[in-house]
């Protein structure tokens, strides 16, 4: 009895969302054929924002304990106490900023919402996980359901498409994924990424083919992790899925999914595999070249929101890895300020792109680049609030986006890395160029009629002075983020 309950208490958060995913099945079921779709769904979104407000509010007053739970699956340490604030707080931001889309797309199934809890779910057990097994479970599972959401407008080609996409890519990395972990156990017979840690440490052996089916092994799980990360040259299923996927799925894609497998691979190759240094480190640094290249150049000839910001985010992944070529705390730490900053920014602009309503019998999604020219002359607030967020995706200094970008950078100068580091640099100049465009032509460029713009919702409007007050207020106190990032890199020193 003390041992359930000794392992139930860290997971407690998971549970009470288990729970309320139960109750919404029976609820939606009972109640969706007499009171009507669209009914139904306002009350359940509504009632999961206070789902996703209570399961924070668990683990925030839960009492910590560094230790294993359920027979080593689990870890419970400061990395993870931290990284499930930030995904539960970032997974509430991302909830308040799309919650008005599903009423404006007409999206009334209610296992919509239930999909939504099941990802925060998965979420969570993906950044606990401390076995290969439960690592490759947890993954799995969020996977299945963000195949479902790719595709969840029936009536859309592109969402079908999308999701076939998505499904097919998806299942080829998850068999990359599955083979390594089998290679893995097959020549040490362990699973537990602690006594992998344990095994490796001064790994010395004879036998070349051992030595060589590891590395094998772990490449080809790095491989799939940078697949779910969209980096390059992994990067092909990313900009038709955005495209295809509704809106607020598409930064539901860009944001947290990314950060559960960052979480992951931080403690995979800083943790477990920190002795094969020598041989990941050179994947890492073929795939930061690769994504920092194709995410700048492929941006330029892009005509449409998502796509735009697919290539965009795939340019930020290539920063998101380069700190770990340091690998060592200190490189978890500026990632994490980076990762921060990206969040706090993306969340911003898909809130400014949620926003972006306009009027033609009814009122309609913007899906193209030119849809903003002149829309300074039509909404001031957000062309400011955009332009603020742009200079920042585009590095200019005091905003926040140039502070991330300098941590970074520090990280691959503190080992001599002076070729990435100019690469890295001359790219972010590079794509300044279509930042910048943007805002001349929400400010410069001119349409020969006007359309009218639909009014922003409260939530949108306080998710962009929020994010919009981060953005612009970090430089006055950086140790705020960085001191949180550097308590969450503890978990990491060898």
């Amino acid at each position: 009895m003390n041992n359930l309950l000794y392992d139930t208490y860290p997971i407690l958060p998971e549970i009470f969302v288990i729970l309320c995913v139960c109750f919404f099945i029976v609820y939606g079921v009972l109640c969706s054929t007499s009171w009507g779709y669209p009914v139904l769904t306002r009350t359940l979104g509504l009632i999961t924002s206070q789902v996703i407000m209570f399961t924070f509010i668990l683990s925030f007053f839960q009492e910590f304990q560094n230790s294993t739970i359920c027979s080593n699956f689990l870890i419970c340490d400061l990395f993870t106490c931290n990284i499930k604030y930030f995904l539960i707080i970032t997974f509430m931001g991302w909830f308040f900023a799309t919650l008005r889309y599903s009423s404006y797309e007409r999206i009334n199934s209610f296992e919509y919402w239930i999909l939504l809890l099941l990802v925060l779910v998965a979420l969570l057990f993906i950044v606990q996980s401390y076995d290969l097994l439960i690592m490759y479970l947890s993954i799995e599972f969020q996977s299945l359901i963000l195949y479902i959401l790719a595709s969840f407008r029936r009536t859309s080609e592109f969402s079908a498409e999308a999701g076939l996409k998505y499904f097919i890519l998806g299942a080829f990395s998850s068999a990359l994924l599955l083979f390594g972990i089998s290679l893995i156990y097959a020549l040490t017979g362990l699973t537990n990424l602690g006594d992998l840690s344990k095994m490796f440490t001064n790994f010395m052996i004879d036998d070349s083919d051992i030595h060589f089916g590891i590395i094998t092994g772990l490449i080809l799980v790095l491989v799939s992790f940078l697949f779910k990360l969209s980096s390059a040259p992994f990067h092909m299923w990313s900009p038709d899925v955005y495209e295809g996927s509704p809106t607020s799925i598409t930064a539901l894609f860009s944001i947290m999914p990314k950060l559960a497998i960052l979480a992951l691979l931080y403690r995979v190759l800083i943790f477990s595999f920190f002795d094969y240094a020598n041989f990941w480190y050179v994947v890492l640094f073929v795939c930061i070249f690769l994504s920092i290249l194709i995410g700048t150049f492929s941006a330029f000839r892009q005509t449409k929101w998502k796509r735009f910001f697919a290539y965009s985010s795939i340019n930020h992944v290539g920063f998101f890895l380069l700190p770990l070529l340091l690998g060592n705390q200190e490189s978890v730490a500026n990632s994490i300020f980076y990762v921060c900053v990206y969040v706090m920014t993306m969340l911003n602009i898909f809130s400014v792109i949620l926003s972006l309503r306009f009027y033609e019998l009814r009122h309609y999604q913007i899906r193209y680049l030119e849809s903003i020219s002149g829309l300074a002359k039509i909404n001031p607030v957000i062309s400011l609030t955009f332009a603020s967020t742009l200079f920042s995706m585009a590095g200019i200094p005091p905003l926040a986006g140039f502070f991330s970008k300098v941590f970074v950078l520090s990280s691959s100068l503190r080992i001599n890395a002076l070729g990435i580091s100019l690469f890295a640099v001359v790219m972010s100049c590079i794509a300044c160029f279509y930042y910048i465009r943007l805002v001349k032509m929400m400010y410069f460029d001119k349409q020969s009629c006007y359309s009218v713009l639909k009014s922003t919702n409260k939530c949108n409007s306080v998710i962009l002075g929020l994010t919009l007050a981060f953005i612009l207020s970090l430089f006055y106190d950086i140790e705020l983020v960085f001191l949180f990032a550097v308590q969450m890199s503890l978990s990491f020193i060898n």
